[in-house]
C-alpha cells in the first residue's frame, strides 16, 4: 500500500509564482531578491493557511541562490533554521539561538532563522532577542511568522519590516482547486469546488483538507449534492427555493421547508444568517455595477439573475433587516425555533396585498390558507353558475327593450327613447357601505336562534357571568366598557329578557355598540339562545364607581363613619 501524503504537503508551493493569493507579497520579495535590497527582520502575518511559512521557505532557500554557479535544485537545507516558538519560548531557547547566530554559513552567504508562532514568546524572552534582532550578523536574516500581530511587543515590530498577508479569494482559492484536479484526473463541477472553497474561509491549508476529505467520501467524481452532504452544508438550491415561496406568500409550504431544514441537523441561527446572505447577493445581483461582488459560479450566478428579476428592492430590504433582527435576538430567545419562525411568516408577509395598511410586523391570516371543502366548494361553483345566468337574461331583456324602443321611434318618429333602468354600483369603500356592513354584522350577532337550545338558569347565575364578563374586559384594557357594565346588576324578567339600567344617554349608546359580544358571551355560557337585553335609562341612579380622591373619601366614609371625625380631629386634607 503505497504511503498517501496530504495535499496540503504534497502541492505546497516551491516558487514564488506557486503561492495562491499573495502576489503583492511575492512580488516585493522576489524584486528584493534581485535588487539586493531585503531587510535583515522580517515579520510575516495573517490569517493561518495563506502561505506565511512557504514564503518564508522559498525565501529562504531563494537568498542563496543568487550565484550563478549555484544550481536551483540545491536547497541549503543546512543554512535554514525552523524554531517553533510555541514549544521553545523561554529565555534559555533564545540565547541558545543568538550564540548560533554568531557562526558563518559553510554553504551560501546567508543563514536564515524561521521563528514560527513567534507570538508565543515570553515578555523576558522578547527581551532576551532585541539586540540581536536589531543588530544581527551580515549573513545571519530572521523571518518571523505570527497570525496574532496584536501580541508581539512594539519594539519587536519597530525593528522588523512587516508584510500582511490577506485571506485567499474563494475565486482564486477554487481555480486552485480546479488546477489539483486536472493533475489528480478527478472530475469536479465547478459549483462543488466553490463549495469548499467558501468553507475554507479564506484558507488554503483548510481547503486542501476539505478537498481530500470529500475526494475520499466520492471518488474521482465531485458533485455539489455530496459535498454539500459530506460537509453537512446548506447549499443554494435551499434558499433559492425559500425565497420562491415567501415571494408566492406560501407560510405553510415555508414552515414546512423550515422543518426540513430542522431535521437534517441544522441551527435556525445558522440557516437565518444563510438566507439573510442570499437576500444580500439577491440585491448585489440587481445591479450590473456590484454584480462582481457576487463570488459564485457560472451557473449559480445565472440562477440569482433570474430571481433578482422576481424580488423587487423594497422585499429585499426588509428581510434583510427582519433576518438581522432574528439574528441579533436568537441568543437571548427562550424559544429560538419560534422566533426564526416568526421572522419567515413576516417575511413571506411583505408582498402579500391583500390588507390596504399593514403593520411592520404583519403576518397573513391562517384563515387566508384554509381550503375550501367540497361542499362549501359546489355552493361557490353554483351561485357563480346562477350569477352569470342572470347577467345573461339582464342583458337579453334590455337588448330586447332596446330593440322594440327603436323600432317605434321608426313608425312614429315621435317618441323619446326611454332610458334603461340602470342602477349604479354601489363603491365598497364607501362610508354608507362600511356602515351598511358593520349594521349586518351587528344584525348577526343579535340574532335570535330559533332552532338552538334554551335551557333554563337563574339570575344569580347571570349576575355571576356579568361580573366575570366585567373582569374580562378589565384585562383586555377596555376600561370604559367595564365600568359601563359594572354600574349596575342586570335583572332577570322571565322568560329570556335582561333589563339592565343606565344613568345617561352616552353611556346607553356605548353600551348599546358593546352589547352584541355581551349577548354572545352570556347565550354561549348559558346555553340559552333566546336571550335578550333591553337597557333602561334612569338618571337617578347612583353612581357605583369612586374616581376623584373626594369620592373614595365618601365612599369609605359611607362604611364607617368615624373616618370623618378621624379626619376632623387631625384637621386633614383630601
Amino acid at each position: 500500500m503505497e504511503h498517501f501524503i496530504v495535499s496540503a504537503r504534497k502541492y505546497r508551493p516551491q516558487n514564488f509564482e506557486d503561492v495562491v493569493g499573495q502576489q503583492a507579497i511575492t512580488n516585493t520579495l522576489d524584486n528584493a531578491i534581485k535588487n539586493n535590497h531585503l531587510a535583515q527582520a522580517l515579520l510575516f502575518t495573517g490569517p493561518r493557511g495563506v502561505g506565511k511559512t512557504s514564503c518564508a521557505r522559498i525565501l529562504a532557500k531563494k537568498i542563496n541562490q543568487q550565484d550563478a554557479d549555484i544550481s536551483e535544485e540545491e536547497d541549503f537545507a543546512f543554512n535554514i533554521f525552523e524554531l517553533d516558538a510555541a514549544s521553545n519560548n523561554s529565555v534559555d531557547d533564545i540565547r541558545s539561538l543568538t550564540d548560533q547566530v554568531r557562526i558563518p554559513p559553510q554553504t551560501g552567504k546567508y543563514k536564515v532563522y524561521i521563528i514560527d508562532e513567534v507570538h508565543m514568546l515570553s515578555q523576558s524572552a522578547f527581551n532576551a532577542f532585541l539586540k540581536t534582532l536589531e543588530e544581527p550578523p551580515a549573513h545571519a536574516i530572521f523571518i518571523l511568522a505570527t497570525t496574532e500581530k496584536h501580541k508581539i511587543i512594539p519594539t519587536i515590530l519597530s525593528r522588523c519590516q512587516i508584510f500582511d498577508f490577506k485571506r485567499i479569494g474563494v475565486l482564486d482559492a477554487k481555480n486552485y482547486l480546479k488546477t489539483i484536479c486536472e493533475k489528480e484526473n478527478i472530475t469536479a463541477e465547478d459549483d462543488a469546488l466553490h463549495i469548499i472553497a467558501q468553507k475554507a474561509d479564506g484558507a488554503m491549508r483548510d481547503a486542501l483538507s476539505i478537498f481530500d476529505r470529500v475526494v475520499s467520501f466520492s471518488g474521482e467524481n465531485l458533485t455539489r449534492e455530496a459535498v454539500t452532504e459530506n460537509l453537512n452544508v446548506l447549499d443554494y438550491e435551499t434558499y433559492f427555493n425559500m425565497t420562491d415561496l415567501a415571494l408566492e406568500n406560501k407560510i405553510p409550504d415555508v414552515l414546512n421547508a423550515l422543518n426540513t431544514v430542522l431535521e437534517k441537523g441544522f441551527e435556525g441561527h445558522h440557516f437565518i444568517n444563510g438566507l439573510a446572505s442570499h437576500f444580500r447577493d439577491l440585491l448585489v445581483a440587481k445591479d450590473k455595477a456590484t454584480l462582481g461582488l457576487l463570488e459564485v459560479g457560472d451557473a449559480t450566478k445565472k440562477k440569482y439573475l433570474k430571481q433578482a428579476e422576481k424580488a423587487s428592492i423594497p422585499f429585499l430590504m426588509q428581510a434583510i433587516s427582519k433576518a438581522n433582527d432574528c439574528d441579533l435576538n436568537y441568543r437571548a430567545s427562550k424559544n429560538q425555533r419560534l422566533l426564526v419562525e416568526l421572522t419567515l411568516m413576516q417575511i413571506a408577509s411583505i408582498t402579500f396585498d391583500g390588507e390596504k395598511k399593514k403593520p411592520a410586523n404583519y403576518i397573513i391570516p391562517a384563515t387566508f390558507f384554509q381550503a375550501l371543502s367540497p361542499a362549501k366548494k359546489q355552493v361557490v361553483k353554483t351561485e357563480a353558475s346562477t350569477l352569470k345566468t342572470e347577467q345573461k337574461s339582464v342583458y337579453k331583456k334590455d337588448a330586447i327593450s332596446l330593440e322594440t324602443t327603436v323600432t317605434t321611434e321608426k313608425k312614429k318618429q315621435v317618441q323619446k327613447v326611454p332610458k334603461l333602468n340602470i342602477t349604479k354600483r354601489k363603491s365598497s369603500y364607501s362610508l354608507n357601505s362600511i356602515y351598511e356592513k358593520k349594521t349586518t354584522v351587528k344584525a348577526k350577532l343579535e340574532e335570535n336562534y330559533d332552532n338552538h337550545p334554551k335551557d333554563a338558569f337563574t339570575e344569580v347565575q347571570l349576575r355571576n357571568l356579568w361580573k366575570e364578563y366585567a373582569k374580562n374586559l378589565q384585562k383586555k384594557g377596555q376600561k370604559s366598557m367595564a365600568s359601563i357594565v359594572g354600574t349596575d346588576k342586570p335583572n332577570f324578567t322571565p322568560p329570556f329578557t335582561i333589563t339592565f339600567t343606565v344613568p345617561n344617554k352616552l353611556m346607553q349608546d356605548q353600551f348599546h355598540k358593546g352589547r352584541p359580544k355581551l349577548l354572545k358571551f352570556l347565550r354561549e355560557n348559558l346555553n340559552n339562545y333566546g336571550i335578550t337585553i333591553e337597557t333602561i335609562l334612569n338618571e337617578a341612579v347612583e353612581k357605583k364607581f369612586a374616581y376623584t380622591p373626594q369620592e373614595k373619601f365618601n365612599k369609605l366614609k359611607e362604611k364607617n363613619p368615624l373616618l370623618e371625625k378621624l379626619r376632623q380631629t387631625f384637621e386633614l386634607d383630601l
